[in-house]
Parts: C-alpha cells; structure tokens; sequence
C-alpha cells in the first residue's frame, strides 16, 4: 500500500543517497513525456524539502523545457539491491544556469562532473513510498565512463557549439532556456 509525506525524513535520505540510479519524468502542456534515467553521483539532497542534481549535456534538454514550460517535476528511486522500496518525489522544478547568481553557491554541493550545463532543482510537494515488491535484484558495477570522456574529448568550446545545436529547444520545439 502507498503512502503519502510532505517532507523527506533521514531514513528516506539516507535511501536517496544510497542510490546509483534515479529516474526523472516530466511532461508539457501538449507533446511528449520525458523520462530519463540519471546517475553519475549527481543528486544531492538539499533539505526535507528540496532537491537537485547536477544535469550533464545530453543529446537533448527535455526537462529543462518541460520545467519552464509548467515546472512539473517528478524524480523516481527504487531500490535493485535492499529491502524493496519505490519512492517517488512530487513538485516544481527549477532550473540554474551558470549565469544565474545561485548557481556557484548551489554547485559546492556537487563534485565536479565534465559537462556540467545546469542544476534541476526540485522543490517537494509531496513524497510517495510503495513497496517495490516486484522490483528484481541487480548488482551495481560502476559508473560508465563514455559521457565524460566524451565531454573531455569535445572541450568547452566544442560543448558550447554542442549545447547550442542540440539543447536549447525540446523535441517538440519548446525553448529550454539554455541559453537566453
């Protein structure tokens, strides 16, 4: 049976730490719904209420644009390797952008990753545990490396020409805000 909570506890953060993998959906007004899974260590949990993780550049930018679009957020984790569990974060997304004047401030949180193009932070509306009883067990072998050795490989000014082509509009044409 699901249940419902307004804020993140320390044992809910401690699973939220322990996780190598974590799911982000989102979905705007009228087009496609996003669903991307995340790892690279990228998440940080900020307080019982607010989360972020560090968005690395991509062949698109769909949770950037669903975000300015309607700020629906929903972040999923589900435990492969302990006692079952499916938790599911509910609420607004925001994006930072190296121009923004919060960004510097909000990145001491996370390790550098090559690529870094913005944070999503996620304010909680309403949290949702169930039970994951069907989830299979799988056992965590590391992180890949090809996106960072791709990222490295390009250098910052080819990343830059890359972000531009590739990530400041969605699939269904919405601005991501990327770069304005």
């Amino acid at each position: 049976m699901a249940t419902f909570h307004d804020e993140l506890d320390e044992s809910v953060c401690e699973f939220i730490r322990a996780q190598h993998l974590f799911f982000v959906a989102t979905a705007p007004q009228e087009g496609r719904i996003s669903l991307s899974p995340k790892g690279m260590d990228s998440l940080r949990v900020f307080n019982e209420r607010e989360v972020g993780y560090l968005d690395v550049t991509g062949s698109g930018n769909e949770t950037a644009a669903h975000v300015l679009q309607n700020g629906r957020l929903t972040l999923m984790f589900c435990s492969f390797d302990r006692t079952p569990l499916i938790l599911r974060l509910y609420g607004t997304g925001r994006t930072l952008h190296p121009r923004d004047a919060e960004f510097e401030e909000r990145m001491e949180a996370f390790d550098p990753i090559v690529g870094a193009r913005q944070i999503i932070l996620l304010s909680i509306e309403s949290i949702q545990k169930s039970c994951g009883y069907s989830i299979p067990f799988y056992e965590y072998q590391g992180e890949r490396e090809a996106l960072n050795k791709w990222a490295e490989k390009k250098g910052q000014e080819e990343l830059d020409k890359y972000r531009e082509e590739k990530n400041t509009t969605s699939i269904d044409g919405l601005p991501t805000g990327l770069l304005s």
